[in-house]
């Protein structure tokens, strides 16, 4: 009898450790290929707005919006990714990311869903030998309804040095 309330607590463990292993990720779209953050750094998603644009900024950065008293840098994914361009439309929205102790949007085609991913299921990314494709942004690729989910670390990805106008924000 013993035995049996150690395998129900047992499994009752498995079960938290399973639960305590998983990752929440917000997923959107860029063109035909789906994305997913860390949903712990969304603040919030918003519609597109125009930004006000900055003089001298990189291409991929389009602006900044004042967000209730904030001016947050408006990113768009698409361009930092050299992806081709596209109208925005009723879909394009802003993610609104605290990254780095910052304030930062990313335009993106469209959010699709919050997923939760055990550890297990997200594969590591593959090695590439050429230095043209920089991969230290993937965390990981996951299978999601018979296709890839492309997981970043944004905060990596928007604090990196070809990011300047962000990281001299943060000093």
């Amino acid at each position: 009898m013993q035995q049996q309330g150690y395998r129900a607590t047992s499994q009752a463990d498995d079960s938290r450790n399973s639960e305590a292993r998983k990752s929440e990720f917000l997923t959107f779209r860029l063109g035909p290929e789906s994305y997913g953050i860390d949903i712990l750094k969304v603040q919030e998603i918003r519609g597109y707005e125009t930004p006000t644009s900055i003089a001298n900024a990189p291409p991929f950065i389009k602006g900044v919006i004042n967000l209730r008293g904030v001016i947050v840098p408006i990113l768009d994914l698409r361009v930092k990714f050299r992806l081709p361009d596209t109208p925005y439309d009723e879909f394009t929205v802003v993610i609104i990311l605290k990254v780095a102790s910052r304030v930062v949007g990313v335009v993106v085609d469209s959010v699709s869903d919050v997923l939760s991913l055990a550890v297990e299921a997200i594969r590591a990314t593959p090695e590439f030998a050429s230095a043209t494709f920089d991969t230290k942004y993937i965390t990981g690729l996951a299978t999601v309804d018979d296709g890839l989910l492309i997981l970043l670390d944004i905060e990596r990805l928007l604090t990196g040095a070809d990011m300047a106008l962000v990281e001299s924000a943060l000093e």
